[in-house]
C-alpha cells in the first residue's frame, strides 16, 4: 500500500461525509481514538509481563 497524497485524502473526507455526514464525523473519529488508544494499553500490558514469572 502506497503513501496516500492530498488528493487522496480529499476523496476519503469528501466521501465520508456523503456517507456519515457531518454530525456523525466527530463521534466516529472520538471512538476510533479510544480504540487505538485501548488496544495500546492492552499491547504495553502484554509487553510488559515478565515471563520468568509464569511458572
Amino acid at each position: 500500500m502506497g503513501n496516500l497524497g492530498f488528493g487522496e485524502i480529499m476523496l476519503i473526507v469528501v466521501v465520508a461525509l456523503l456517507i456519515f455526514g457531518p454530525s456523525k464525523l466527530p463521534k466516529l473519529g472520538k471512538a476510533a481514538g479510544e480504540t487505538l488508544r485501548e488496544f495500546k494499553k492492552g499491547m504495553r500490558g502484554i509487553m510488559e509481563d515478565d515471563p520468568s514469572e509464569k511458572k
